[in-house]
C-alpha cells in the first residue's frame, strides 16, 4: 500500500535571517510564499514573454508523451525562435509540431557553451532578467546558475537529485512538486542521480515493488511561490499548466568539493566520486572468491558501512 504524501511547510514572508537560522540548517524542503520576486509575477504574459527576448533561437526538449523520461530519452531536442516557441508552449493542440499535435515543449536554458558555460539568466536572458529579484539568502561567492525553465502543461519530469542546494521560483502557472529524502534512495531504483518509476502516482508495483517504502512529500506551487529543495533531495516536477519558473542552484559545500567541469550542478561531489570507485574495485576484487564467499565478505561490507557511515538518526 502506499503512503500517503506529507504535506511540505508552507511559511510566509520568511527573511533571509529567519531561513539561515531556523530552516537552512534543518536540510528539509519547505515553500516559501509572500517573498519580494520583482515584476514578473505580472509583466510575464505570453505577449510580453515573446516580445520581450525575441526571435532569438532556443534549444528544447520535445515529447509525444507527457511523462519526459531522461533514461530512455523519450524525447528529441529540437530549435525554435523564441517567440515562436513560447506560442507553441502555451497552446494545447498545436497547428504547427514536431511530433504530433499534442506534443510536450520544455526549455531548461544552458550557458552560450554547454561544455563550459553555466546557466545565467542575466547571460541568457538579459531583458527577462532585469524583472526578477532572486531572493539571495545565500552569500554571493556560493553561487551557482539561475536556470529559466518554460513548460507546457501536463508535462512530467523524470525524479532526480541535484548535488547543490536550490530554489524552485515559480513565476507563472501551477506546478505539483513530489519529493523524496536522500535516505529513501534505496527504495528509488536508481540509475546515476535518476529513478527509473517514471510514474510515481501510478507506480508499476510489479517492476518497483520496494518503492512503496519511500516517504512522499508532496506540494503545490502557485505563482509567486519558492520551493527551497536542499542537495541530494529527489524531485518529480509535473507542471499542471503552462508556466515559466526559475531555478536558482548554490553550493552547500566549500567549492572545492565540486567537480571543476560541472556545467549542470549534477555530478556528485569529487569525495563521493573517489569513494564510489574505490568501492567499484572492491567489488570487483571480491569477484577473486567463489560465491558463497564472496556473498559472506559483501554482507560484512554493508555492515562496516552502516556502522561508519549511516546516521544514527534515520533508522
Amino acid at each position: 500500500r502506499e503512503r500517503r504524501a506529507e504535506a511540505l511547510e508552507r511559511l510566509d514572508g520568511v527573511t533571509r535571517e529567519r531561513f539561515l537560522r531556523d530552516i537552512y540548517p534543518r536540510r528539509k524542503p519547505v515553500v516559501l510564499t509572500g517573498l519580494e520576486l520583482g515584476t514578473c509575477t505580472t509583466k510575464w504574459t505570453i505577449d510580453y514573454l515573446s516580445q520581450a527576448e525575441g526571435s532569438k533561437e532556443v534549444k528544447i526538449h520535445v515529447s509525444a508523451v507527457p511523462q519526459m523520461d531522461f533514461l530512455s530519452k523519450n524525447f528529441v531536442y529540437r530549435t525554435l525562435p523564441f517567440d515562436a516557441f513560447v506560442r507553441r508552449a502555451a497552446e494545447v493542440k498545436h497547428k504547427e509540431y514536431f511530433l504530433t499535435e499534442d506534443e510536450k515543449y520544455y526549455l531548461r536554458s544552458v550557458g552560450e557553451d554547454v561544455r563550459k558555460d553555466i546557466a545565467d539568466i542575466r547571460k541568457q536572458f538579459p531583458i527577462l532578467a532585469e524583472d526578477v529579484h532572486i531572493p539571495e539568502y545565500f552569500e554571493k561567492e556560493q553561487f551557482f546558475s539561475s536556470v529559466f525553465r518554460i513548460s507546457s502543461a501536463g508535462l512530467q519530469l523524470w525524479t532526480h537529485y541535484d548535488v547543490m542546494d536550490n530554489f524552485l521560483i515559480q513565476v507563472t502557472g501551477r506546478k505539483r512538486v513530489v519529493l523524496y529524502s536522500p535516505q529513501d534512495a534505496p527504495y528509488l531504483y536508481l540509475s546515476g542521480t535518476k529513478s527509473e518509476v517514471l510514474d510515481v502516482d501510478n507506480p508499476d508495483m510489479e517492476k518497483y515493488p520496494l518503492f512503496v517504502k519511500a516517504k512522499r512529500y508532496e506540494c503545490v506551487l502557485e505563482a509567486g511561490d519558492v520551493l527551497f529543495i536542499p542537495a541530494l533531495w529527489f524531485h518529480n516536477v509535473i507542471s499542471e499548466e503552462f508556466g515559466v519558473a526559475l531555478n536558482v542552484f548554490w553550493k552547500h559545500l566549500p567549492a572545492e568539493s565540486y567537480d571543476k567541469t560541472d556545467t549542470y550542478g549534477n555530478k556528485d561531489p569529487m569525495a563521493a566520486s573517489r569513494a564510489i570507485q574505490i568501492l567499484d574495485r572492491a567489488l570487483k576484487t571480491l569477484e577473486e572468491l567463489p560465491e558463497e564467499y564472496r556473498d559472506f565478505y559483501a554482507r560484512r561490507m554493508v555492515l562496516r558501512i552502516q556502522e561508519k557511515a549511516y546516521r544514527n538518526d534515520c533508522g
